[in-house]
């Protein structure tokens, strides 16, 4: 208790903002719902994907819906880890599926802000650990970080397995990408960092003295451990489906989703500029991806570790890449915590007074918005 109460207390403050942001997000999310007639419990737990997991866990896999263009969605598309929880919050608790997803989620998300506080404090220090935290809590589609999604799973996950990672606690890092795999396809990201990380020590241990007393097999441990998730998904499908390996891309595709380099991207924000009105989003979705990029080249610059920048690459390219929903991409995006380190460095050099005016101001929006989403469109 004594190891894990130290770091909470240096994370406190992260935290206990963090949970500002997101109760504020919550009451506005309720007040806007009541008075459209809506349920705010419904939206954050009972549509859209969480609809689709909270099936896995009551019915486990083999549900389908085939639509009327022959497309055939199959929930085989959803990472197991969050069904598991679910089923097994139902079962030690009353609760339902979908209110234990709402819970795995509030609890993921606080500890994914843990994670990313204490990744960018070990890189950065406290103060700019705070404000990382703080601007992932008020990101436009924050709200999803509440809600019965798999997004604040695998960060906490993700977020954790760097910072296994920038520490050298090698089997450590190993698990959590094995359960990061487990939860979302770009559970890949992860690995891939863990991978790259690791084969980098390798090669400066042979260009080097290694240090007294290291030892190659934690490492090797972990490089092994990273991939069982998503590869031991990956295979399932594979065979359940009799279509071999490539199987889970054949249930990708019923989905109409798969990696085309962005070109159906790039066709859908073309098309904003047929007619006025729409051309200003089609403006709008080009800053925004010029925004990403930047932040990207910026932390580059900065010289944030290999392991985030190898995280934070492979998230953005398979979030703006993807030929899948493009409403989507706001939230796949989401996990790439280490793009806002840049801005939380601009942030934490500001007087404390002026930080918290800023903060502020985004977090009433970032509510409103996150209200006016849900209650609308919302996540596809």
């Amino acid at each position: 208790m004594t190891d894990l109460a130290a770091p909470l207390r240096r994370a406190a403050p992260a935290l206990l903002g963090y949970a500002t942001v997101r109760a504020l997000g919550l009451v506005v999310l309720a007040v806007w719902s009541a008075a459209r007639g809506k349920s705010a419990h419904t939206l954050l737990t009972a549509r859209w994907d969480a609809l689709w997991y909270t099936r896995v866990a009551d019915l486990g896999y083999g549900y389908e819906v085939r639509l009327p263009n022959g497309d055939v969605h199959s929930n085989l598309a959803f990472f197991p880890l969050l069904p598991w929880l679910e089923r097994f919050m139902h079962a030690v608790s009353p609760l339902s599926y979908a209110d234990g997803g709402l819970v795995v989620s509030l609890l993921a998300s606080l500890a994914a802000a843990w994670g990313i506080f204490a990744v960018t404090d070990h890189v950065y220090g406290r103060r700019v650990g705070v404000a990382a935290v703080l601007l992932w809590a008020v990101l436009p589609v924050g709200i999803v970080q509440s809600m019965a999604y798999s997004e604040s799973l695998f960060t906490a996950l993700a977020a954790w397995s760097l910072y296994a990672v920038l520490t050298g606690r090698w089997p450590a890092a190993g698990v959590l990408a094995l359960f990061a795999g487990l939860t979302r396809p770009v559970g890949l990201a992860v690995v891939a960092a863990v991978w790259v990380a690791g084969i980098t020590s390798f090669v400066r241990d042979r260009s080097t003295a290694p240090a007294p007393g290291a030892r190659v097999w934690p490492r090797a441990l972990g490089m092994a451990l990273a991939p069982l998730g998503a590869a031991g998904y990956v295979l399932w499908v594979g065979h359940r489906t009799g279509k071999g390996p490539l199987g889970y891309l054949d249930v990708q595709a019923g989905w109409r989703n798969g990696f085309d380099g962005g070109a159906a991207f790039a066709r859908f924000v073309g098309d904003k500029f047929t007619s006025f009105p729409s051309a200003l989003a089609g403006v709008g979705l080009i800053a925004g991806v010029g925004l990403v990029l930047w932040l990207y080249v910026v932390g580059v610059r900065q010289g944030q570790p290999l392991p985030l920048l190898v995280y934070t690459g492979v998230v953005t390219a398979l979030a703006l890449c993807a030929s899948s929903y493009f409403g989507s991409k706001p939230r796949l995006l989401m996990p790439a915590f280490a793009l806002l380190l840049p801005l939380a460095l601009a942030l934490a050099r500001l007087r404390t007074s002026r930080s918290a005016w800023v903060v502020g101001g985004v977090a009433l929006a970032s509510a409103a918005y996150g209200a006016f989403w849900l209650n609308g469109s919302g996540p596809p």
